[in-house]
């Protein structure tokens, strides 16, 4: 048995593909590239201009945020108690207008950061009304270790799939910006959230296929599949953040939207979050979806698309219940301390779970599940539709 697929670089651009009927492969061709033009068209209708009004200015709010290196530590009475002690903290400016100037300030020790001389940390400057300048600690910076550890994912990525690993890593990079030239700007400026995710989304969804997988009839089912999902899950978010009255303020960022005078409207960000967020699991399956059906014709010529389609859809019922549970286990995760305070507060399941915090999780996780699952019939029944019909299948 001959396999008929290109190989190597020539699969990245193969509009036609041996395996599938060239009627309905037309009419997927034509259906991809109206999605195109109503991308395009979005993105040109949101896209960000004119510049940011806020009602508050940012650096008044967080203050001027500078990097620095602890150049000395040591434990000493505290200057206002001299019976606590503290940690006394000496530092080398390293950004900013007092770069190269030192600088020193106290905490209370032990504290839930102490720091060790050589740390490489962000601080905050502030100015006194005499003029003098104090400081404050942010976070630690952590440039290197974040470096080695994408150093060591891309090259994982490129190992083991060479090519398709360029075009992923280059799909990565694209969402990337899509989503800070885009996505954050038009969101910033007052535009429907909705509207952006699902545009925005879309603009990735077409890049990060292409580039990973090929400009090729199969990427294309896996496309078509994603945005029929995806709207699915974009109506549901739609209908139950409604139905739940979430008002989208959960996370100190909300409030500090809000704060600021940031022309944004949380329950939006809310939905627009749910959507970007289901994304990515839902191209995983469908290309998945996609691959197994090409491949089982490979493999069985004779068989039927009834047969294909049944083999399939059992590979996706495997993958759908291994990845509802890697949703909700990622969900439970990142809440983990809040699970845990309510825990030690003794407050019952039933209040912890309806609670604005807790249920806008649960519904996140529940409606990107439903998307999933519709995701594996759809992207089958596509892939199975576009097979060019056996001489012995009646």
């Amino acid at each position: 048995m001959r396999d008929h697929r290109p190989s190597g670089l020539a699969r990245f651009v193969d509009l036609h593909d041996d395996l599938a009927d060239q009627r309905m492969e037309r009419w997927l061709w034509i259906g991809a590239g109206a999605v195109a033009i109503v991308t395009v068209i979005g993105v040109l209708w949101l896209w960000p201009t004119g510049t940011v009004r806020t009602e508050i200015d940012a650096a008044d709010l967080f203050g001027a945020r500078i990097s620095a290196v602890v150049a000395e530590t040591q434990i000493a009475p505290c200057t206002y108690d001299p019976v606590a002690g503290c940690q006394q903290i000496t530092l080398q400016i390293t950004s900013g207008a007092n770069a190269g100037s030192s600088a020193s300030w106290e905490q209370p020790f032990p504290n839930a950061r102490p720091l060790e001389p050589n740390d490489e940390i962000f601080v905050n400057e502030s100015f006194a009304e005499d003029g003098s300048v104090f400081y404050s600690f942010v976070d630690y910076r952590r440039d290197t270790p974040l470096l080695i550890l994408g150093i060591i994912f891309v090259t994982a990525v490129l190992l083991l799939a060479r090519w398709k690993g360029v075009g992923a890593i280059g799909g990565l990079i694209a969402s990337l910006l899509v989503l800070v030239v885009f996505m954050l700007p038009s969101l910033l400026r007052g535009h429907s959230a909705l509207a952006v995710a699902l545009v925005g989304s879309s603009l990735i969804a077409f890049i990060a296929l292409y580039l990973a997988h090929g400009i090729n009839i199969s990427t294309t089912v896996a496309l078509l599949s994603t945005f029929i999902s995806l709207a699915l899950i974009g109506l549901l978010a739609l209908v139950f953040v409604a139905a739940a009255k979430f008002t989208g303020f959960t996370e100190d960022s909300s409030f500090f939207l809000t704060a600021l005078g940031v022309p944004v409207d949380a329950r939006g960000i809310l939905l627009a979050g749910i959507v970007i967020g289901s994304l990515g699991v839902l191209d995983d399956v469908t290309v998945t979806q996609v691959s197994a059906v090409w491949e089982l014709r490979q493999l069985q010529p004779t068989a039927t698309r009834g047969q294909i389609y049944t083999a399939a859809v059992n590979i996706g019922r495997d993958h759908i219940s291994s990845t509802v549970n890697t949703l909700f286990l990622t969900y439970a995760g990142a809440a983990l301390p809040l699970l845990l305070l309510f825990s030690v507060a003794g407050q019952p399941v039933s209040s912890v779970a309806t609670g604005e915090i807790v249920a806008t999780e649960l519904v996140r996780s529940l409606v990107g599940s439903i998307g999933l699952v519709a995701s594996v019939p759809v992207s089958t029944w596509l892939a199975v539709r576009v097979l060019r019909v056996h001489p012995t299948e009646s």
